[in-house]
């Protein structure tokens, strides 16, 4: 694997090891460059000896991916992580990870923001893109892989600036330095965002109606018209928030529906790098 160059090297703040690991992450590997943390955290999630939860970080990536195939951009130095984990999180190792752990980890991921930098306006946008005023701040992708175990990669624009992004993406991004003027620590929001989704699992297991509740305060589509992409076929209405389960919830001229999958960006709307 290439070195860093220089330039990235000079500013990009280190990690601190230490902290990640009392903030209860079993296996930390840090990378300067790779073409996508995914990729690494695939490899550790089919090693059965691995210890989890497990953190990939990479400095930069050069082939970062969204959902359904979109591009994935980020300045050099921003957040760039997976991590792998499994039903334990939750207190519950015979149940494994379960659906609603991606909508619970924006949530987390969220609240996380929203403690750090009291002044960001931080939005969830269904299902997992953190926004702020209609600009992406954050992504997440979640997979399971065949052993059951789940790869939660989040990518936060904690480093760099919106106007370093390519042409089509500048007015449709935002960065935290654009919105406060510095970056955010990457090992800050990674340790405190941990311990808080681990909670939020906790609290689900417990009371299925937690989600919904945690979710609401960031719901940046509740009473807004949305229209709804499910494969070929569009739905249109009004959100009214989330279910239970993490459906979005949507009035539609027919009645109120709830879709599991779906995506609010049309067909072809994705940027791609």
């Amino acid at each position: 694997m290439p070195a860093p160059s220089p330039q990235l090297a000079s500013h990009t703040e280190p990690l601190d090891a230490a902290a990640l690991t009392a903030a209860g992450y079993a296996t930390v590997v840090h990378l300067p460059e790779a073409e996508s943390t995914m990729v690494e955290a695939r490899r550790l999630a089919a090693a059965p000896a691995a210890r989890l939860p497990a953190l990939v970080i990479a400095d930069r990536q050069t082939s970062g991916r969204g959902r359904r195939g979109a591009g994935w951009w980020q300045a050099d130095g921003s957040l760039a992580a997976s991590i792998v984990a499994d039903g334990e999180m939750a207190g519950r190792p015979a149940a494994g990870p379960q659906p609603v752990w991606s909508l619970a980890c924006g949530v987390a991921l969220a609240e996380t923001i929203r403690d750090l930098e009291p002044g960001v306006d931080v939005r969830i946008k269904w299902p997992n893109d953190l926004d702020v005023a209609g600009r992406k701040l954050a992504g997440i992708i979640v997979e399971a892989d065949a052993g059951g175990r789940t790869i939660f990669g989040i990518g936060v624009n904690t480093a760099g600036t919106a106007q370093a992004a390519p042409a089509g993406l500048r007015d449709r991004v935002v960065t935290l330095p654009d919105l406060v003027g510095r970056p955010l620590s990457r090992t800050r929001l990674l340790a405190a965002w941990l311990p808080r989704l681990c909670e939020l699992l906790h609290e689900m297991d417990a009371d299925p109606g937690t989600l919904a509740r945690r979710y609401r305060p960031f719901c940046c589509l509740a009473g807004r018209q949305v229209t709804l992409h499910v494969g070929t076929e569009q739905h249109s209405g009004i959100c009214r928030g989330i279910a239970a389960d993490g459906s979005i919830l949507i009035d539609t001229p027919s009645g109120q529906r709830m879709f599991a999958s779906g995506s609010l960006t049309p067909p072809g709307g994705e940027w791609r790098s």
